[in-house]
């Protein structure tokens, strides 16, 4: 049950023990200055990369991970996968300069439990660390918007593929691969000039004209992945 936030300054309540991680010096010390204005809030360890993570979490066993700049998201997911892979209990608050909402996305898929962006204020870091210590999620309203305004255009983009017939998209799937005209038509057992025309409607059809745009954009939406799923037999 959380305990009200009002009532934290003077309840005596068991400490929340945060380990902070960044690759500088200097930011990791300003963030400790303001950590250690927080009441019942212990930074038990300072990190520069995942192996003293690793190190500081099996040693202090703090409840929190506080990730400024720290890592690339691929550290991001490693550092959530052997925290659940060695059972241990820390839970990692994600505090980002550049935030956008596809970084917010895998962050929080990756298992980050709160999500902050950089101009927040030493009031709202505390809310989010006695909210994510007490078991709950806390994404900031900013990085919601950033989120919610990712999520819309992607599923945006992704409706246009309604637009497309089966063959189309079987078709748009074949031309990111790098395939050519000649062998798709032989793949879909189609001839040339049935190709063509697909091509060309796919382009009308998602108002793109150039055959780059439309591997840019098949990537982008993750077309390969979506069609994979639903034809998982497909070469």
């Amino acid at each position: 049950m959380l305990v009200p936030f009002a009532q934290w300054r003077s309840s005596k309540v068991d400490r929340i023990r945060v380990l902070l991680a960044d690759d500088t010096g200097l930011v990791r010390t300003g963030l400790r200055a303001v950590l250690e204005e927080i009441p019942q809030v212990e930074v038990v360890g300072e990190a520069a990369d995942v192996p003293e993570i690793m190190c500081i979490l099996k040693q202090h066993q703090p409840q929190i991970v506080l990730i400024h700049r720290l890592i690339s998201m691929m550290n991001c997911l490693e550092l959530a996968s052997r925290i659940a892979e060695e059972s241990l209990k820390a839970r990692v608050i994600v505090l980002s300069r550049n935030a956008n909402g596809e970084h917010i996305g895998q962050a929080l898929r990756s298992g980050a439990a709160g999500y902050l962006v950089m101009n927040t204020s030493s009031q709202e870091l505390e809310k989010a660390i006695r909210t994510v210590a007490s078991g709950e999620t806390y994404i900031s309203n900013l990085a919601l918007t950033y989120l919610a305004d990712f999520v819309r255009a992607e599923n945006s983009q992704e409706s246009l593929l309604d637009r497309l017939t089966r063959r189309q998209r079987e078709v748009l799937k074949l031309v990111v691969r790098g395939r050519s005209t000649k062998q798709i038509a032989l793949a879909l057992n189609i001839s040339v000039k049935t190709v063509e025309c697909h091509r060309t409607q796919i382009m009308e059809r998602l108002d793109i004209h150039d055959i780059a745009s439309l591997v840019r954009y098949a990537i982008k939406i993750g077309l390969l992945e979506i069609e994979d799923r639903t034809n998982p037999t497909s070469n």
